[in-house]
């Protein structure tokens, strides 16, 4: 398996209008532990990462309406946002990507919640947003 392999779901993103409210569902229904709580400002969101098993729900709730996740939430209403993917190199599975043709918002990789992260555009990947991300060290599930 090469480097840039996709491992596993990391975690589904799911927009939401308020992280508290959405805990009541996610949390308090469902039983997930809360793994991480953070303002993610050049992203425009607040997140957290809620632990399923070897995967995670990451809830996101928008800082501004004219941030990418306010401008979402406001066309789409709350729901599913994108699907993430584990590698172990988030750098070498961007460039496979790009060396098959798919088209990129990240040119390179950049720091996120989930570790060192980056998305394809839903333009090449039949209407869903799509991100790679490298766990931090100390993160990683096992």
């Amino acid at each position: 398996m090469s480097s840039a392999a996709l491992t596993r779901i990391h975690h589904v993103g799911v927009v939401v209008r308020d992280l508290e409210q959405a805990y009541g569902f996610w949390r308090d229904v469902l039983g997930l532990p809360v793994h991480k709580v953070a303002t993610v400002a050049d992203q425009g969101v607040r997140a957290a990462l809620l632990t399923i098993g070897g995967s995670e729900i990451e809830l996101l709730e928008p800082l501004s309406p004219s941030s990418g996740i306010g401008k979402f939430l406001a066309k789409r209403g709350e729901g599913l946002h994108h699907i993430c993917y584990a590698t172990e190199d988030v750098a070498a599975a961007l460039e496979e990507a790009r060396a098959k043709g798919v088209r990129l918002i990240d040119e390179k990789p950049r720091p996120g919640l989930a570790g060192t992260i980056c998305f394809l555009h839903p333009a090449s990947t039949h209407g869903v947003l799509v991100e790679y991300a490298q766990p931090f060290p100390d993160e990683a599930h096992s």
